[in-house]
């Protein structure tokens, strides 16, 4: 059983959540306004503020707006000191109608910039290219996905890895890219989303790399 935070308060925060509860881990969400989680948050979750959430966590989840992150997160950099945190934002300034626009670190990564603006904490990219009902459940999809992994870190993959089979995810559906420059394309794949919904409408998908 790990300690887990899960900073956010939508969607996939609620969906990390509920799977890794399901799955014996502790876990406390942690959020600014903590009435944005009452009609989801169930037993035995606690809900309490971004700080307090992650001084009690091993590992730490970021489901914060991508573009907002990097703000956040560093103002609780002494925090995170030691910790794992798993970023599975995407960074995007957003378009008129709400839907992903242009990458708000062009030549760089949301995981790049968490790295480097927090070097105590080790920083593993990941599951940010499925829409958030696929993230706790793979086996959904009628073709297996494949899931990223991206961190300067080894044993804080290894240990991430861990948490996606956990999740469902299958050794063989999980494939790291190596250090946490290699964010950079998995976070470049939010830019097709926009078509994708305009071509098949909302409805869950993921990446499959075949072989």
């Amino acid at each position: 059983m790990s300690r887990i935070a899960i900073l956010g308060a939508g969607r996939v925060a609620s969906s990390l959540a509920t799977a890794l509860v399901e799955q014996g881990h502790q876990v406390t969400i942690g959020v600014r306004d903590q009435t944005r989680t009452r009609d989801w948050l169930v037993e035995p979750m606690v809900c309490t503020s971004i700080g307090e959430a992650v001084v009690g966590a091993d590992v730490v989840f970021n489901a914060t707006p991508g573009e907002t992150s990097l703000e956040r997160l560093s103002a609780v950099r002494e925090e995170l000191a030691g910790k794992i945190l798993v970023d599975v934002s995407n960074a995007v300034e957003r378009g008129l109608n709400g839907l992903p626009g242009t990458l708000t670190y062009p030549g760089s990564s949301l995981g790049e910039m968490l790295q480097a603006a927090l070097p105590d904490t080790k920083v593993v990219k990941t599951l940010n290219t499925m829409l958030f009902t696929v993230m706790a459940n793979p086996g959904s999809l009628s073709t297996p996905a494949t899931v990223f992994v991206s961190g300067d870190h080894a044993d804080a993959k290894a240990t991430v890895t861990g948490l996606l089979q956990d999740l469902g995810w299958t050794p063989g559906s999980i494939l790291d890219l190596g250090d946490i420059r290699t964010a950079r394309g998995p976070e470049a794949m939010i830019l097709a989303v926009p078509d994708l919904i305009a071509a098949r409408g909302l409805a869950p998908f993921a990446i499959t790399v075949a072989s």
